[in-house]
């Protein structure tokens, strides 16, 4: 593969990452206990009837049926501390989005490149991975998946044989205090007969729907992407 519920029967969509599952079950939304269980193989998202304000605050009570999955695999590059990076993510959902919470923490925060579109891996960035159908295989020049790196000012950048900012695909706001960064990000969800500057129309999200998912954060703290760090294990994660 390429390049977020508060209601007393919540549906649950499972993510699966990367080639793993997108999944919607039913479970309580006002009991504590039924917070579904979810890993960096599968991710559980409860669906919400009162999605989140995307501001960059993480309070909305629909994050309290979510998980927290740690996003701890090194993909690429140098070894790192827990006070040079830690990240976490859960996410809900609704028909027409998925709505994803990442916690970061990252003792630098650096954007060094004025152009968006010109070595934007090089960036503090968080890099979103969706298959809309969980179908695999090639992506790098094409939209048979996503690999979406969203830029400290708020670019969501992925491509086909050139990159794109897909303003239209993501929408994010980030709170940062002293190093921990808070992202709330709004996805719209589109099949792979997406088209760049076509009027593409977003996939309707329903329980039991399943989507291939990763999340991985781009650590910059000398001028280029130092560490390469994801929630799924990849033996060849840099690949993606």
């Amino acid at each position: 593969m390429k390049k977020s519920f508060h209601s007393p029967f919540a549906c649950l969509l499972r993510l699966c990452v990367a080639t793993s599952v997108l999944y919607m079950t039913a479970i309580s939304g006002l009991d504590a206990q039924t917070v579904p269980v979810s890993t960096t193989e599968l991710y559980k998202a409860p669906f919400t009837t009162a999605p989140p304000t995307v501001d960059g605050k993480g309070t909305d009570a629909c994050w309290a049926d979510a998980a927290w999955v740690s996003i701890n695999n090194l993909y690429l590059g140098a070894a790192y501390t827990p006070a040079d990076f830690t990240g976490r993510y859960k996410m809900v959902w609704t028909a027409s989005k998925l709505y994803l919470l990442a916690e970061i923490i990252d003792d630098t925060l650096r954007d060094d490149h004025p152009d968006p579109l010109t070595n934007y891996w090089d960036d503090d960035c968080v890099e979103i991975f969706l298959d809309e159908d969980k179908s695999g295989g090639f992506h790098q020049t094409n939209y048979n998946a996503f690999a979406y790196h969203v830029s400290l000012t708020y670019d969501p950048i992925d491509g086909d044989a050139t990159a794109h900012i897909l303003k239209d695909d993501i929408f994010t706001r980030r709170i940062t205090t002293k190093h921990v960064s808070v992202w709330e990000f709004a996805i719209n969800v589109y099949p792979d007969t997406y088209v760049f500057g076509g009027k593409n129309v977003p996939v309707t999200l329903f329980q039991g729907k399943k989507s291939g998912f990763n999340i991985a954060y781009c650590d910059n703290d000398t001028g280029v992407r130092d560490s390469f760090i994801g929630s799924r294990f990849e033996k060849d994660g840099d690949k993606d």
